[in-house]
């Protein structure tokens, strides 16, 4: 059975310097997704769709290394984006407007039908609420920048502001959505060690 560790592998894509922001080029890769919008504290079609898309990343993790593949992976990170109607307006004051997409990306092996054979499983033995909504779809982002924060998501302004900076020094634009990575189990560690990296799609 052959181990893969994408997190290792994709090291690029999933660290970031906690100093200073850097550019990288962000690859096309495959997702499952659940899109829904208002504060995602609050709202428990956010909770929702984080445990559909769990419960269907595991399901097909399990049916790789059992399956043909014979191939053994840790499941990635949850990805979050993050927009309004109007960037401008796009700030941690007004997570009632927030539109978002939370996803898990999923390794070059995994099919739609493999998605399809997985979904039918975890309806079987669990069937979650926003199991139905989740999709299976690739996301390019390209050239971006991106920069690690450490603690509560309630105190990244800083770090969004600083990585904004970075990106006007370099002569670019924002486009696209704010993209976050959540490396931390929060239902373990303590807020203050909470790893993230935070992304943001550069022209």
């Amino acid at each position: 059975m052959r181990t893969t560790n994408y997190r290792k592998d994709l090291k690029h894509l999933y660290h970031a310097s906690l100093r200073n922001a850097g550019l990288i080029q962000v690859p096309e890769m495959q997702f499952l997704m659940v899109d829904g919008e208002g504060d995602p504290n609050t709202s428990q079609d956010f909770q929702d769709a984080v445990e559909a898309l769990y419960s269907l990343s595991y399901t097909l993790k399990f049916m790789i290394k059992k399956g043909e593949q014979q191939i053994d992976y840790k499941v990635l990170p949850l990805e979050g984006l993050w927009w309004t109607e109007d960037m401008a307006d796009f700030s941690p004051e007004n997570k009632k407007d927030w539109h978002w997409t939370v996803m898990i990306m999923q390794p070059e092996y995994v099919t739609t039908a493999l998605v399809d054979q997985a979904r039918e499983q975890v309806k079987h033995k669990k069937d979650p609420v926003a199991l139905s909504h989740v999709r299976f779809e690739s996301y390019t982002e390209g050239q971006s920048a991106q920069i690690m924060h450490i603690g509560p998501f309630s105190e990244e302004g800083p770090t969004v502001e600083k990585l904004h900076t970075y990106i006007r020094e370099q002569g670019l634009d924002l486009r696209g959505k704010h993209h976050e990575i959540y490396l931390s189990d929060t239902r373990r560690a303590a807020p203050e060690n909470w790893k993230t990296i935070l992304r943001q799609p550069v022209k």
